[in-house]
């Protein structure tokens, strides 16, 4: 049921994309499809949470798996707010469509939360536990320092292959994916990517704001920024 969940997620968005790129023009295509792609992600992701709960085995090839999927049907899609902050250091995207783009980002985050959790009640598939699931494993002050070294390892490798042919660049970078959720997926979940973060882990959020914010959503955006200069 999960996998037929999850393709039945995919197929959805990849629906919902074609009809926005002939319908949508400009601006308004590009957020419609920043926020369709979003909420794939965060919807897989919250499937393959439970996938990797009951098949420990196979988490590393689901993430492998759905990493080259995500990349092969979501191309021109940042789906993390880090990526929508680099256009803006770059000069690539104005301050307000930036901003836009990132609130697009979070709301497909929370839309895809409330669709799962709804999804659960119907009993298709084991709910997560209730309340915050607290991925972090380890002490604030090395949790920090993790997401902020996988997102800049995760972005800077992003920018080293954009030469690479796209059907080998995919499975590259899902590739890394994998390698750092085996080396860190343990400690924070590895997610590098703040609206991921809040759609996994919103309970977090509301009970300990600072903190949660600090590690997945500041930590992850200045490694971007370290990215930005070491290049």
């Amino acid at each position: 049921p999960s996998l037929l969940l999850l393709g039945g997620v995919v197929a959805a968005v990849g629906l919902c994309r074609r009809w926005a790129q002939r319908r949508l023009r400009g601006r308004l295509r590009g957020l419609a499809l920043e926020l369709l792609g979003t909420f794939q992600v965060c919807a897989c992701s919250g499937e393959l949470c439970l996938l990797a709960s009951a098949a420990p085995r196979a988490a590393l090839s689901l993430t492998y798996g759905f990493s080259v999927l995500h990349g092969a049907t979501l191309s021109g899609c940042a789906c993390n707010p880090c990526g929508c902050l680099q256009l803006l250091w770059a000069g690539a995207a104005p301050p307000a469509l930036a901003a836009l783009a990132i609130a697009a980002q979070f709301a497909a985050a929370a839309l895809a939360g409330l669709f799962m959790r709804s999804v659960w009640s119907l009993s298709l598939a084991e709910p997560l536990p209730g309340g915050c699931g607290n991925p972090m494993r380890t002490t604030e002050a090395h949790a920090f320092c993790i997401e902020l070294l996988f997102s800049a390892v995760f972005q800077l490798a992003v920018l080293r292959v954009e030469g690479v042919n796209p059907k080998f660049k995919v499975h590259l970078i899902a590739l890394l994916i994998t390698v750092l959720v085996y080396a860190g997926g343990n400690l924070t979940g590895a997610l590098f990517n703040p609206a991921l973060a809040f759609s996994l882990h919103p309970n977090c959020f509301y009970d300990n704001f600072l903190s949660y914010s600090l590690v997945y959503w500041i930590a992850p955006s200045l490694g971007k920024f370290l990215t930005l200069h070491v290049v």
